[in-house]
């Protein structure tokens, strides 16, 4: 199917949802006109508001999202939802458990929601999420929010991705062991502890704090993480999680932390791009001499592998661009 770029985009800005789906598209194919369309984006993309929301699975992760775009939506803003799914090990599909709980909204031309799968990759987000959050910024989205796996320990590449990082956790769940011996304690900067109606509400709450306020001595202007509690599913305390929210962002912008998380958020995607870009150089090596040489002399001991792979780095160079043509 023939591709028009500059008028996908141009719908997109105007909110059509076809042309936001048919671009993520495109990222997630990793299309040869993937480089055309991020050059169309890029001075369109620097508005909306990321947040991510992590936690382990039965949290109510999609449950808050959900609430979250109903608190959004409600004070005027635009919100589009990045939900990533775990991928099915047979199609490599999404599961798209998130996008049926959130059907709610489905009917709003102010909302967007979109579930990607991780295939394969660690860390709880898609591989092409850092391109498709750009999608959605440029399509004129006050607010991104992106849902991840929800699978423990690995989730922590969030932080990387969202301007604020929201850590949900619900009682009853060993939650508490989780927050102290995983990442989650230096990602998040909004600590949820949804399901409060539960027992256990108020010392999951209480546990977090004091682990917390073990973690880095923080100075008098630093940002002190807040802890809020909600029953998202009846929509309680969802409002003190956006007044957070918003209070978080200001603190950024105040301190030029938005800024700096933004940049550092730019070099690790231009770094993937990189990385992969060689990958993919390196890969055309296989069956070239060259490798087999270098292999034939770390094999009979002449080579060590680190000084082979110098080798093959510096014979990199020599090769044609793998965009080129």
């Amino acid at each position: 199917m023939k591709v028009d770029v500059p008028t996908l985009v141009e719908q997109a800005r105007q909110g059509g949802p076809r042309a936001v789906a048919r671009l993520i598209s495109l990222v997630e194919g990793a299309s040869p006109r993937l480089r055309e369309v991020m050059a169309a984006l890029a001075p369109l993309a620097g508005h909306a508001y990321v947040v991510g929301l992590t936690g382990s699975p039965g949290v109510g992760k999609s449950t808050s999202t959900s609430a979250l775009v109903s608190a959004y939506r409600k004070a005027g803003r635009r919100v589009a939802v990045l939900a990533v799914d775990p991928s099915s090990p047979f199609s490599g599909g999404a599961l798209l458990g998130d996008r049926i709980r959130m059907s709610e909204h489905a009917s709003d031309p102010g909302v967007y929601i979109r579930s990607m799968a991780t295939r394969g990759h660690l860390g709880g987000l898609a591989w092409s999420a850092p391109q498709a959050i750009r999608v959605l910024d440029a399509a004129g989205f006050d607010v991104i929010l992106v849902e991840t796996v929800g699978v423990g320990q690995s989730e922590v590449e969030i932080a990387s991705q969202a301007d604020t990082s929201v850590v949900l956790l619900a009682p009853g769940m060993g939650d508490g062991i989780q927050a102290a011996k995983a990442g989650i304690l230096e990602i998040g900067d909004v600590y949820v502890v949804n399901k409060a109606d539960r027992d256990g509400a108020d010392a999951t709450a209480r546990e977090l704090n004091h682990m917390l306020g073990l973690g880095e001595s923080r100075g008098p202007g630093d940002w002190r993480p807040p802890i809020v509690k909600t029953v998202a599913a009846r929509g309680e305390g969802i409002d003190e999680v956006v007044e957070a929210l918003e209070k978080h962002r200001a603190w950024m912008e105040e301190h030029g932390v938005l800024a700096e998380r933004r940049a550092r958020r730019a070099a690790t995607e231009v770094e993937t791009i990189a990385v992969t870009a060689l990958r993919e150089r390196i890969g055309d090596l296989h069956g070239d001499r060259r490798l087999d040489a270098l292999a034939e002399r770390v094999l009979a001991g002449e080579l060590d592998p680190y000084r082979a792979a110098d080798e093959l780095v510096a014979g990199l160079a020599g090769l044609p661009d793998v965009n080129e043509g």
